[in-house]
């Protein structure tokens, strides 16, 4: 039986940045629903390593760059989200580290980067002095300098957890359904279902699908934007390990290292690799990639006993709006076309900043909430929630 739903604004997309906009919309009054074709927590959401970050790495040359001052604010906005005091209540997420450190070796060049980079961020690190190193570091082999810096790190899982604990009632699954969108009639959507077909009329469109968004668009017949890929090989390792949320420091706008710690459903816990390990790991197999984090951790903490553990790699690729120079964007963007909205946040952590433009854009278009009729949609079912890469690995060794 065909049947007919209106609403003010569809969302295609569950990971942070979908998620975020949808209770954001919500909270002012705009009828909005999200579709998922996969899992909410989606693909690159799932796969972060939860580090909000302040612009630190973006320092490394002795300035604030555009980036930094882009993304400096991001933590105070998601602090006082977690004290429930924010735009969105995430009182519940659990939070791994209020903070993270960054740590340089004996190498020249990664101690007077972190020199520049400490006198241009004063206000979000600090230098930590030799005689209150935490335990990790507190041990003869380590020779550097350590800082800590104002950068929680959160449990994704958690937050995507609280968030779908909000607003999942208003997220529906595309999975194993044919969803065509009308390149006529731009903001209607036909949805084949077992329950029957469904037609969705929005006032709005708007893409958060990460690499996904591509694909979206040229159903509606758009070309532009498209979006640019950066491929990472992540590298996890489980054992006897500390618990450790820090980056090795080593001259370049890259950490040489990223480690956050995770605890496995089974109880063990996880280091999780990123850095530029996963960026010039691209192109290792899987063993090749496993000996490079190990070189790079005997190297960077040769104090850590790393037998017993096992080893696993994880590939994902981050997706942003395509630049003619192929450089990455400052920060999160947004592309109006009259057809629909395209957004990538670029980084977790700038999902509020992300929703705050869109919506600016919404108002600028003087699209105020109206009457909607989601009942139809209730007949689809809600989308699974992701797990992270962790819990998901079978061939660890």
């Amino acid at each position: 039986m065909d049947k007919d739903s209106s609403v003010d604004i569809v969302i295609f997309g569950g990971g942070i940045a979908g998620l975020w906009l949808l209770a954001k919309l919500r909270r002012l009054n705009y009828s909005a629903v999200l579709l998922e074709s996969g899992s909410l927590g989606g693909v690159q959401t799932i796969a972060s390593q939860g580090i909000i970050h302040g612009g630190t790495k973006y320092a490394l040359g002795g300035k604030l760059s555009d980036a930094s001052v882009e993304i400096g604010g991001m933590p105070q906005i998601w602090r006082d989200c977690l004290n429930g005091e924010g735009e969105l209540d995430l009182r519940e997420v659990k939070v791994l580290s209020s903070h993270q450190n960054l740590w340089c070796t004996r190498n020249l060049s990664s101690r007077l980067a972190g020199f520049f980079a400490g006198k241009a961020m004063r206000s979000r690190m600090e230098a930590i002095d030799r005689n209150r190193l935490p335990q990790l570091f507190d041990h003869p082999s380590f020779g550097g300098d350590l800082y800590r810096l104002d950068e929680p790190v959160l449990d994704i899982p958690s937050l995507v957890d609280v968030l779908v604990k909000q607003q999942g009632r208003f997220c529906f699954s595309t999975d194993n359904t044919t969803l065509a969108l009308d390149q006529d009639k731009p903001g209607r959507i036909i949805i084949n279902s077992a329950a029957g077909t469904i037609r969705l009329q929005a006032r709005r469109l708007i893409f958060t699908a990460g690499e996904g968004t591509t694909e979206l668009l040229s159903k509606l017949g758009i070309d532009r934007p498209t979006a640019q890929l950066r491929p990472l090989h992540m590298v996890m390792v489980t054992g006897a390990l500390p618990e450790l949320y820090a980056h090795c420091l080593e001259g370049s706008a890259n950490p040489r290292i990223t480690i956050t710690s995770h605890t496995l459903a089974d109880g063990r816990q996880a280091w999780y690799l990123g850095g530029q390990l996963a960026e010039r790991g691209v192109e290792r197999d899987r063993q090749e990639q496993i000996k490079a984090a190990k070189s790079e951790l005997r190297a960077t903490l040769p104090w850590i006993d790393l037998d017993g553990t096992r080893w696993s790699t994880f590939r994902i690729n981050r997706a942003e709006p395509k630049s003619r120079s192929g450089e990455r964007p400052k920060s999160c963007s947004v592309h109006t076309t009259p057809a629909a909205i395209a957004a990538w946040p670029i980084k977790l952590a700038f999902a509020p900043r992300l929703a705050a433009k869109i919506i600016t854009t919404l108002n600028g278009e003087k699209l105020l909430p109206g009457d909607a009729d989601i009942a139809a949609l209730q007949a689809l079912p809600q989308p699974p929630i992701a797990q992270p890469p962790w819990e998901l690995e079978k061939q660890w060794s």
